[in-house]
């Protein structure tokens, strides 16, 4: 038992010194250790502090980017209604100038059509002048005169017709102020007021246009 004794004395003889610098150097340890906590503190706290910095920087920049957004989307916003404006405007443009062609091939033989009136007048009063009881065979010259008077009255009528030129002979419709031009009112027995007993003079539409309106007599109330 002794020798065991001594043996373990022994053994924990040269351990003691390296125990003792231990526990010495403990204290500079812990120092070192606290040092390097608190190192690593503060560490965080700046990588905090840099990172909420960042994260106001990038807002502050979005927020301008957002805004420069906005104003250009305004502005696309404003280019785009005079865009479809201009549009608009040039489609009307369009739309009018055609209708003008338009109506210029179609009207504008008005004015050679109300000279060529007056001629078709004439063919129609040479016509009506004309006593139906001497157009016989024993006249050959008068019923020659007269044939071809009816011929060029019709014929002339067709090419009327023919650049959209009709006759108005309105006798018993209603009067229309904008084809009938009224130049008496007088008491019809048998015929509703306001309709049209004689037309003296036949009126004309251009593609239906009031060319000439006709002269009549209107009837009143008796």
């Amino acid at each position: 038992m002794a020798a065991v004794a001594q043996c373990v004395r022994g053994a924990l003889r040269p351990r003691l010194p390296l125990l003792s610098v231990a526990l010495r150097t403990s204290p500079r340890l812990l120092c070192a250790a606290t040092q390097q906590k608190n190192t690593g503190q503060n560490l965080e706290e700046d990588q905090s502090q840099s990172q909420n910095e960042q994260k106001v920087e990038p807002s502050s920049a979005e927020k301008l980017l957002a805004e420069e957004k906005a104003k250009l989307e305004e502005q696309l916003k404003e280019v785009t209604e005079k865009y479809k404006r201009a549009l608009a405007d040039a489609e009307n443009v369009r739309q009018r100038s055609q209708k003008l062609v338009e109506e210029a091939k179609l009207y504008g033989i008005q004015s050679f059509c109300k000279d060529l009136l007056e001629v078709a007048d004439i063919l129609e009063k040479a016509t009506e002048s004309v006593p139906k009881e001497e157009i016989k065979d024993e006249n050959p010259h008068l019923k020659s005169l007269y044939e071809g008077l009816v011929m060029t009255e019709t014929q002339i009528q067709k090419v009327f017709k023919k650049h959209g030129l009709l006759r108005l002979n309105p006798v018993g419709a209603k009067f229309d102020p904008y084809e009938h031009e009224a130049l008496f009112h007088t008491p019809v027995e048998g015929q509703e007021p306001g309709t049209i007993a004689l037309v003296s003079k036949i009126g004309y539409k251009l593609h239906g246009r009031t060319l000439r309106p006709a002269l009549v007599g209107v009837v009143k109330d008796a």
